[in-house]
């Protein structure tokens, strides 16, 4: 299992454990207080003993480069707030297909739905499931009935 953490916590704990070791606290001790098996803690002394800090300083993971640039993406979150209808479609309801398409259309990029997903996400968008409303629905009688209608059933029931 991964541990959870940002790359700059991970060296800071590595370089916690090197000064507790260099107080004299002992590996096994050292592990239980920064909470890592006693194999890691060694690792990171031998790595700190061959190269310094240097050698417990965070690495840069690298990844696939992004398919949209920075630029790209926030073009696309204006043609996502401009709405689905503005773009040809006959409901205001985005859905991943819908946006897989537009982005091979407005940038041709070609995503699948799961990458789409990760990428609004990863722009602050969620999913929302539209509220079901009825056509015929009356919001001033939904609004009366509380006052009117309520208290005459409830004094019937008593």
């Amino acid at each position: 299992m991964k541990s959870k953490g940002s790359a700059k916590q991970f060296q800071e704990r590595r370089l916690r454990a090197i000064a507790l070791l260099a107080q004299g606290h002992t590996q096994s001790e050292v592990a239980n207080m920064v909470g890592v098996t006693q194999g890691a803690v060694s690792q990171w002394k031998t790595a700190h003993d061959q190269g310094g800090r240097k050698a417990l300083a965070a690495k840069v993971q690298p990844g696939r480069e992004p398919k949209l640039s920075p630029k790209q993406c926030s073009r696309l979150l204006k043609y996502l707030q401009q709405g689905p209808r503005k773009h040809g479609w006959s409901t205001e309801l985005w859905t991943l297909p819908r946006i897989v398409e537009l982005i091979e259309e407005k940038f041709d990029v070609v995503y699948d739905q799961s990458g789409v997903w990760r990428l609004l996400r990863r722009l602050g968008w969620s999913c929302q499931k539209p509220e079901r409303r009825a056509r015929e629905r009356d919001e001033d009688a939904i609004v009366a009935w509380p006052k009117a209608d309520w208290p005459r059933i409830k004094k019937r029931a008593s």
